[in-house]
């Protein structure tokens, strides 16, 4: 069995994130403490992420100085989004982690599957605080999941940091301001942030709320891997699973016509 985690990661502690879930590649390396090294790259994500990837860390790594010895994670996102960079982020994670035995790691790095959900709402965060704007109580992160459907999931803002409150699920764009009611999130105290706006405009328009365009980011997975790992939440390899939501890409022709 590989060995237990430490409670607590050094202030020093080294990570690598790959967040893959959008149209978007992202790809983070840096420290654990504030202002540590960070070195980042993003570029055009889908079918063209599996191919760009790989050279790209060794990119960061060889930039920072690093080897992939040297990490004491590797953080991505796990999903919902792209089933095909949902897959390709956990694939090369646990190539990496597996690529990686060493008298640190022994069974391999470490990996941090990280909700996708979570990534955005945490990059919303940030980039809200950015702009001057305090903290909302509440974010309802909003992804869009294609074929007129919305991931969507909530959190809470504390002084730990974002705590979830409502786990990621599927939602059609109509139903979202019944689905904000029932989670007590549709006043001006809750920021909803995502990629939704733009595609479902007409029938996101009257909700309640702050608004900010934000996507999930490798920075934001960054930012969130301490506290993970900290936490216990680092995986074996074997074990770093895609969180899909979508159980199926399409619907039969019986599944459409029953649902016309």
């Amino acid at each position: 069995m590989p060995p237990a985690l430490p409670d607590h990661p050094p202030a020093s502690a080294r990570f690598l994130a790959i967040e893959t879930s959008t149209d978007t590649l992202s790809l983070a390396l840096g420290e654990a403490r504030p202002g540590g090294a960070l070195h980042r790259f993003s570029g055009a994500g889908g079918a063209q992420a599996s191919t760009t990837l790989l050279p790209q860390v060794q990119a960061l790594l060889d930039a920072a100085g690093w080897r992939l010895g040297d990490l004491d994670a590797i953080a991505f996102g796990r999903g919902p989004g792209s089933f095909t960079g949902l897959r390709t982020a956990c694939a090369v994670a646990q190539g990496l982690a597996y690529g990686t035995r060493n008298a640190r790691h022994p069974h391999g790095l470490p990996l941090l599957p990280v909700d996708t959900l979570l990534a955005l709402a945490e990059q919303a965060r940030a980039d809200h605080a950015a702009d001057g704007h305090p903290a909302p109580r509440h974010t309802a992160a909003l992804l869009d999941a294609r074929m007129d459907e919305l991931y969507v999931a909530a959190y809470a803002h504390t002084p730990q940091g974002l705590v979830e409150i409502a786990p990621a699920r599927l939602c059609a764009p109509a139903a979202l301001a019944g689905w904000l009611a029932d989670q007590g999130l549709d006043g001006p105290d809750t920021l909803l942030a995502g990629n939704a706006f733009g595609v479902y405009g007409d029938a996101l328009g009257q909700l309640n709320g702050q608004r900010r365009s934000a996507l999930p980011t490798a920075e934001a997975l960054l930012r969130l891997a301490p506290g993970l790992l900290a936490a216990g939440r680092a995986v074996a390899a074997r074990d770093a699973l895609p969180l899909y939501v979508r159980d199926k890409v399409a619907r039969t022709t019986a599944e459409r016509e029953g649902s016309a």
